[in-house]
């Protein structure tokens, strides 16, 4: 599975595709050859929030008590035969952290790699190492702005549309009520309208809009287009019904 998911990574990126955004630098660096010993892990790089809660008992070295040592010692024994005490606290710290977040996934991380050495994206990942930042994004760096959203819209032109029943005036009402709320969105609501109009969270190339019928906006996920009905008269209506297709977005294919 994760060798599929090394040539998925690789092949999405050449084809200018999505690309994989918030894994650990951690795991990132253990993945192009990096040893565990030089990675940099933190709290946050360990996916597993049980895990990471007993872990932070350690942290600091500060007295823990009968049932946090308990905790602590179950989760050790389970991984390497370490007995705690109040001198290898921070010791262990280290050692449960690092082994939660690289020594677990060490076959996978190799699995990964080899997926990646299958297409021409390990070649360029070796030779130029500021490419690793684009195909393994920070998870703050797909944060999407509307600036940004507006400009990836490949928005309808009249001249495409003459035989359509809607007039240009209303066409163009209803883009501006589009505009307004993009401009407007919050963060979270702007992601949710990315996942809803092409299935994934990271901003397509090209977005596609569609004007018809219909009761609310729906999308063709598949083909990265956004349907609009073109009944609306005001812009809190079209507000309402988009804010709440778009809740739709974890249910599937952009239907209510």
């Amino acid at each position: 599975m994760f060798l599929v998911a090394g040539r998925m990574i690789g092949h999405s990126f050449i084809h200018e595709g999505p690309c994989l955004s918030g894994l650990s630098p951690a795991v990132v660096h253990v993945l192009l050859g990096g040893s565990l010993e030089t990675a940099t892990v933190t709290l946050e790089d360990c996916p597993d929030l049980d895990i990471r809660d007993k872990i932070k008992l350690l942290e600091g070295g500060t007295e823990l008590s009968d049932a946090e040592k308990a905790s602590v010692q179950e989760l050790a024994y389970a991984w390497d035969p370490t007995s705690l005490t109040e001198r290898n606290q921070n010791w262990l710290f280290e050692k449960l952290l690092i082994h939660a977040v690289l020594g677990r996934v060490t076959r996978q991380i190799k699995q990964l790699r080899r997926g990646l050495k299958e297409t021409p994206v390990w070649t360029v990942l070796t030779k130029r190492p500021e490419i690793v930042a684009l195909i393994f994004p920070d998870e703050g760096t797909g944060a999407i702005c509307p600036e940004i959203l507006l400009q990836r819209i490949s928005w309808p032109r009249e001249e495409e549309e003459e035989d359509e029943d809607w007039s240009p005036q209303t066409k163009t009402r209803i883009l501006g009520y589009l505009r307004e709320f993009i401009e407007n969105a919050t963060s979270s609501e702007l992601t949710k309208l990315v996942k809803f109009w092409s299935g994934w969270e990271i901003l397509p190339n090209r977005l596609t809009i569609e004007l018809g019928d219909g009761s609310h906006p729906t999308a063709a996920t598949c083909y990265e287009t956004l349907r609009i009905p073109c009944h609306y008269k005001n812009y809190l209506t079209f507000k309402e019904d988009l804010l709440a297709s778009i809740e739709t977005c974890n249910a599937g294919f952009g239907l209510i």
